[in-house]
């Protein structure tokens, strides 16, 4: 029998991936055992961390047999970096897992059963794909292994610039190369290193929540070819001066940057926005051309980071909602508006809803930017809007694209009443989605289609097309 007792080490099998990535293996006795960086196809011994009724956790110790789906890791922080934790499985892999974690998702949590989910559509890049890169200073790096044979290699051990070692939030790996991003993301990376590591305000420390340097982003136009960078610091007026300086810096580098903003931020959340944002250079914003049509994307704006996977996403969207030119459409969380608008043209009439203001500026900048005159944006919470719809008339059409925690249980509740013939359902977690589906189902609404599409190479995320038909 096996020992399941906390630090026990037992050996395993891995059959497949969890949703998140951990790899899957069962005891003798048929018992679900999650084990972190494992793969499957795997034999591994395991060091068994939490015990729990259905379940156990526990850590990898060492892989005695390798999978034959196994591959070397592109990336020298691969194993560290919390960016990208498949790059070791190969790709056609990747895809069939996360196929697989969307079907028993709607299966376990959703209870449909026997249903037909479509194969998943790949990435067209698996490189290079990322158009936003969101890197973090701090005052605690973290040293490589080659940085701990010899520390005394490391300039400063109390600056680093990059992304963070999973499950380490107070300290932030020093990147020298990412494979996620276009080559150039990583070059302005490095040129913003070297200009703030001899600067004589610190990096933002959130332990004492002291300190200046806080986020760096980077935005590419992939169609465009135009570049934004964002400098996110603390709302100290005494370092305004040396961002300009870095800002004049970057684009005398780099002129393919066409945009350069500084955003103060007094918030002690480690997240990379804030209260305040000056633009230094071009106009705020860049472009991105997206199924015919141009997107302006300000700096804190929601665009889907993977542009060329974004246009078969949409097109799917497209496709699933059947217009036939007479429709009105709700899109609710419409960020910048590229569904509604790309949806406006094969409908009657198509109206966005989206909490953050400066994105509704952006989409209604878009419409006009591309002559669309049938979509308006409303700036708002969208259950208590939607309570009042019928101000806009009845949806034929209503799609959703909630953020990673999906739906909130009113404005479900509200979604199903709204009597619209067809619902699109866009998700980024197939668990959150399940359980969405299934209230809606719940309320005369019938599951048609399941697309998932792999928007994230190298990572456990996959994207989920769906539609509902009302019976």
């Amino acid at each position: 029998m096996t020992d399941l007792k906390r630090k026990a080490i037992i050996e395993l099998d891995i059959e497949s991936l969890a949703f998140g990535g951990r790899g899957i293996g069962r005891t003798e006795e048929g018992r679900v055992v999650f084990v972190d960086d494992a793969l499957p196809g795997q034999r591994v011994s395991a060091q068994i961390l939490k015990v729990k009724k259905r379940h156990a956790e526990a850590r990898l110790v060492e892989v005695l047999r390798r999978s034959p789906e196994e591959v070397e890791p592109r990336c020298v922080h691969f194993g560290t970096c919390g960016g990208c934790r498949l790059q070791h499985l190969t790709y056609e892999a990747q895809l069939r897992e996360k196929g697989d974690q969307a079907r028993e998702a709607l299966r376990r949590i959703g209870g449909f059963r026997g249903l037909e989910v479509e194969p998943i559509l790949p990435s067209p890049r698996i490189y290079g794909y990322r158009n936003k890169m969101e890197y973090s200073f701090g005052d605690m790096r973290w040293l490589t292994s080659e940085e701990m044979a010899d520390p005394g290699s490391v300039p400063e051990r109390d600056f680093a610039l990059g992304l963070h070692p999973r499950g380490h939030w107070s300290r932030t790996l020093h990147l020298s190369e990412c494979h996620l991003p276009d080559p150039f993301s990583t070059e302005i990376l490095k040129v913003v290193q070297e200009s703030t590591s001899r600067s004589r305000f610190r990096p933002y420390s959130t332990r004492g929540h002291t300190g200046f340097w806080r986020f760096l982003t980077v935005r590419e136009g992939v169609r465009t070819g135009q570049w934004l960078v964002d400098i996110i610091t603390a709302d100290d007026p005494a370092g305004a001066g040396e961002v300009e300086t870095l800002a004049g810096h970057l684009k005398a580098s780099f002129p393919a940057i066409t945009t350069v903003t500084h955003t103060r931020s007094r918030s002690r959340a480690n997240v990379a926005t804030g209260e305040k944002e000056q633009i230094l250079v071009g106009p705020g914003y860049i472009e991105e051309q997206v199924g015919g049509l141009t997107f302006r994307v300000s700096p804190r704006a929601f665009f889907q980071t993977n542009t060329d996977g974004t246009e078969q996403l949409y097109e799917t969207v497209v496709e699933l909602a059947g217009l036939t030119g007479k429709e009105r459409v709700y899109d609710i969380f419409c960020g910048t508006g590229t569904i509604a608008l790309l949806m406006a043209s094969r409908a009657g009439e198509v109206i966005g809803v989206e909490r953050e203001a400066a994105a509704v500026v952006d989409a209604a900048a878009n419409a006009e930017v591309n002559g669309i005159g049938n979509a308006r944006f409303i700036e708002g919470d969208a259950t208590g809007l939607l309570r009042e719809g019928a101000i806009w008339g009845e949806p034929d059409v209503i799609v959703l694209d909630p953020p990673r925690a999906g739906l909130h249980p009113d404005l479900r509740e509200v979604v199903a009443t709204l009597g619209a013939g067809r619902i699109i359902y866009v998700s980024c977690n197939p668990t959150t989605l399940a359980a969405d589906l299934k209230e809606i189902c719940a309320n005369n609404y019938r599951l048609e289609v399941v697309q998932p599409i792999d928007m994230f190479p190298h990572t456990p995320h996959v994207e989920c097309v769906t539609l509902l038909v009302r019976e």
